[in-house]
């Protein structure tokens, strides 16, 4: 027989593995890590950057499942070698079991035959002693020696079939022995091949499941690069909008190059920045201009002009950090904020080790209790970021921006600004605005992803819901309605402003409630009381001011121009535009709208 206790162990070993292999390797890929802020901060994020790790992390669960799965293969192999010579082993043992029946039925016969025989003899000895006794064998017997032979024949035979009797009885018991082992035998025998078929059959799905989840693995590796690869040879192309030249969006579908595929007499709004401030650095700025040749000093004083750099500025030696407690200033908190990409350019890099340092001074001396982690100040993380981010900060120790009486400056930073910054104006080459000013944008430059973009998923990430649609494009009717909306807000007569939601509010309830909208029908209809309303639209413009704002928006309609001034078309096409669709900033109105004839 062969025995399964060591088998055992082996078994539990490659489960474990078995689990790591497809069950503890969790493919939860990170698409990012920006989280929208109490004050709604962004931070720098470049989807090449961004798929690329998406691939580093996909590869690394592969590789990670691979290392898992080879073992268990050769594991595997060696319960296929320890299956087969058991199945020998159980090959042989059934052979003998069959041996055994066969030399049982055989022995049984004979025992039988013997049984026969002895019943016969039996008979006749019993007959013998019936017939005779003593006294006839004495008279029968005349001689002595002849009396003698008979005896000892008669002993001799009462001898052999008391031996013959326990011979029998032997061989009656030992048969039943034989044929309890066979029976038991033939128990394990069956019980141990289904045991080992269950083993090799679970071990080879296990594996299967892991080699399927490899190539699902490959899969979406392949369609990322190729996704990466896109965005990449576009930006080796030239995008040009009425403003200039611009880069694409980190959702191509969100990008000014979707417009060749977008629907016939569609409209988008693209926004210049999304969710920022637009006060103090420009991240993806900082990087344009490092990547230019200008210095770290070069770069603070474009964005916070009337500033000084003090380099030997006397930083406490330690900060309260919100779920984390007191540390080390410099050796601990700097060293794990986590708000630009360390391969980005060293004066880059410097530049934002030299905001965050302010930041977090400036935030402690104005008595805050413990400064946040997440985008709402500036995100941390309890643990080294290393590599060029940690030069940076050595690099730089004691290196703080302060005013003139010596104390730190906010130094208030975010992704992109949209080309235009509060604190320091038009953020181009060369300085200003004009017709050109996007393809002088230093963000332009540095292909930031939320540059000129048009924005239809919730929140501002890439994967966001987006409410049944796959593109930001409006139909001719979807913008007329949101000019009707702007009539009848403008000229309400009787309507119920609250009414003014996006046609899809229950469906998807922008800022968490659902609502009584409008139809289109019925806007229009309150429209036409408001003045006359917008049916068709041939064309759009959109002006500009000085001040990175949007000033106007005219549309040839219908029923003639109709101009909106750019805040009042952002908080209407806010509240009435569709889905998540919307022009995310709050502060400012700066976008412009694409026309795809």
């Amino acid at each position: 027989m062969v025995s399964n206790c060591s088998s055992n162990a082996r078994v539990m070993n490659i489960k474990k593995l078995l689990h790591f292999a497809t069950v503890s390797i969790l493919p939860c890929i990170m698409a990012g890590v920006l989280l929208l802020g109490k004050v709604d901060l962004t931070r720098a994020l470049d989807p090449v950057e961004e798929l690329q790790q998406q691939i580093n992390d996909l590869a690394n669960l592969k590789k990670l499942s691979e290392n898992a799965t080879t073992p268990l293969e050769k594991e595997v192999a060696t319960l296929d070698s320890r299956i087969k010579a058991a199945e020998n082993n159980i090959a042989k043992a059934r052979q003998q079991a069959a041996d055994l029946t066969k030399s049982i039925a055989e022995r049984e016969q004979d025992l039988a035959v013997q049984y026969q025989l002895f019943i016969k003899r039996v008979a006749k000895s019993y007959k013998r002693e019936r017939t005779a006794s003593p006294f006839l064998i004495l008279l029968a017997n005349r001689e002595a020696a002849n009396l003698t032979k008979d005896l000892a024949y008669r002993n001799s035979l009462n001898a052999q079939d008391n031996r013959l009797i326990q011979d029998m009885g032997q061989q009656i018991g030992q048969l039943e022995t034989d044929k309890t082992k066979l029976e038991s035998d033939q128990v394990k025998l069956a019980s141990l091949q289904k045991q080992l078929d269950e083993q090799a059959d679970f071990f080879r799905g296990e594996i299967q499941k892991a080699k399927a989840y490899q190539q699902d693995l490959s899969g979406k590796i392949a369609s990322i690069t190729a996704q990466q690869q896109s965005i990449i040879n576009a930006r080796s192309g030239t995008f040009t909008t009425s403003v200039g030249e611009v880069p694409l969006a980190d959702d191509f579908n969100a990008s000014i190059g979707y417009k060749a595929q977008a629907p016939a007499n569609s409209f988008a709004i693209f926004s210049f920045g999304g969710y920022t401030h637009r006060n103090g650095m420009s991240q993806y700025g900082a990087k344009a201009r490092a990547e230019a040749g200008q210095s770290v000093e070069d770069i603070l004083k474009a964005y916070y002009p009337n500033t000084t750099l003090k380099k030997d500025y006397p930083v406490n030696g330690t900060i309260s950090v919100q779920g984390t407690g007191t540390i080390s200033f410099e050796d601990q908190y700097l060293q794990g904020i986590f708000e630009m990409p360390g391969s980005w350019h060293e004066n880059a890099l410097k530049a934002q080790v030299i905001a965050a340092r302010t930041y977090a001074i400036r935030y402690t001396n104005n008595g805050q209790k413990a400064i946040c982690v997440t985008e709402a100040c500036q995100v941390f993380k309890n643990q080294k970021k290393g590599g060029a981010w940690e030069q940076a900060v050595n690099n730089t120790k004691g290196w703080v921006l302060v005013d003139g009486g010596g104390n730190p400056v906010s130094t208030q930073y975010a992704s992109t600004h949209g080309g235009y910054a509060n604190t320091s104006g038009w953020d181009t080459d060369g300085g200003g605005g004009g017709g050109d000013w996007s393809s002088r944008s230093w963000e332009r430059k540095a292909n930031s992803p939320w540059f000129y973009k048009a924005w239809y998923r919730s929140g501002y990430s890439s994967s966001g819901a987006n409410c049944g649609r796959n593109h930001p494009w409006l139909s001719q009717e979807e913008m007329a309605d949101i000019i009707n909306a702007w009539s009848v807000r403008k000229n309400p007569n009787g309507a119920d402003a609250g009414r003014i939601q996006p046609v899809t509010i229950n469906d998807c309830r922008v800022g968490g409630s659902g609502g009584n909208p409008y139809s289109i029908d019925e806007l229009r209809n309150l429209a036409n009381n408001s003045g006359g309303a917008v049916t068709s639209i041939s064309s759009v413009t959109v002006s500009h001011g000085d001040n990175g704002q949007t000033t106007n928006v005219s549309f040839q309609t219908n029923r003639g121009t109709v101009t909106i001034s750019g805040s009042e078309f952002k908080s209407t096409f806010n509240l009435r535009a569709p889905g998540y669709i919307s022009i995310p900033q709050s502060s400012f109105a700066f976008f412009n709208i694409e026309h795809k004839q």
